[in-house]
């Protein structure tokens, strides 16, 4: 059972109500959870599915995924594009499909940064988690904040 107050969603957990913040995963906090199991990135993703966050996802977003995922240079040593589509379908199987039906390009200097900020703010998103925090500096305008995923780590821990 859930319900919706403003951005934050309630949600019933083993009795009781908590609340999961939405959230859009930059590609590069992906990139980065394949490239090393150390940082906040891959503690993030370990901690999948998670009660107080819910990832959300657009077609756009997730075919971005899927196109950076599979390339050879963002593959985890011994692993194929197969075994990388098949991450990705998990993280997609977690998130809440967001349809988007208002453009708001061009926002950011980067198209592929536009359409994830088009589905954070389609889907009422809190924060955008990636490492290029500087380029959504104008999401704010948008009621979406740009954090890393180590101060969402923080963030989380906080609450």
């Amino acid at each position: 059972m859930s319900a919706s107050v403003g951005k934050v969603q309630l949600e019933w957990y083993n009795g009781y109500m908590g609340v999961t913040i939405k959230v859009v995963f930059d590609t590069s906090l992906l990139v980065s959870a394949a490239r090393s199991r150390n940082g906040a990135s891959f503690a993030l993703i370990a901690s999948l599915p998670h009660p107080k966050f819910q990832i959300c996802l657009s077609v756009a977003v997730y075919t971005e995924w899927q196109a950076v995922m599979t390339r050879a240079e963002h593959l985890p040593p011994g692993l194929d594009a197969d075994a990388a589509m098949g991450f990705v379908r998990y993280l997609a199987s977690l998130a809440h499909l967001q349809d988007i039906h208002f453009l708001w390009r061009p926002f950011l200097k980067d198209p592929d940064d536009d359409m994830v900020l088009e589905c954070a703010v389609a889907a009422g998103c809190q924060y955008i988690v990636t490492h290029n925090v500087k380029d959504f500096r104008r999401s704010e305008q948008l009621g979406v904040q740009a954090i890393t995923p180590g101060d969402f780590l923080n963030l989380l821990k906080e609450q």
